[in-house]
């Protein structure tokens, strides 16, 4: 997980302070994306209400597709298989967003 890394597709799970909630997106600029999140631009959002903005895990591709493929694939795990993917490169569930 580098900064530096100029791959432009990613994707993402979020979490809240809790870890109670998970969220799986995909996004053209990460950087972006998240700072969305955590401004809460639409108020009404999944997000927003339930206060999912810390950055818990990512990947970075070159293809859109493999980026919304990995999305989809995610989103049909269970919640035990996300969090052991969470754990293996941030057991901490650290905000992730100053490595996005």
């Amino acid at each position: 997980m580098d900064r530096n890394d100029v791959t432009p597709f990613a994707t993402y799970i979020l979490s809240n302070h809790k870890k109670t909630v998970l969220y799986i997106g995909v996004t053209n600029d990460l950087n972006r994306r998240i700072l969305e999140h955590k401004s809460k631009i639409d108020p009404n959002s999944f997000t927003a209400k339930y206060n999912v903005d810390r950055l818990v895990y990512f990947e970075k591709f070159q293809s859109v597709n493999d980026a919304i493929a990995r999305e989809k694939q995610l989103k049909h795990w269970n919640r035990e298989w996300k969090e052991r993917l969470i754990n293996e490169k941030n057991p901490e569930w650290k905000d992730l967003f100053d490595y996005a």
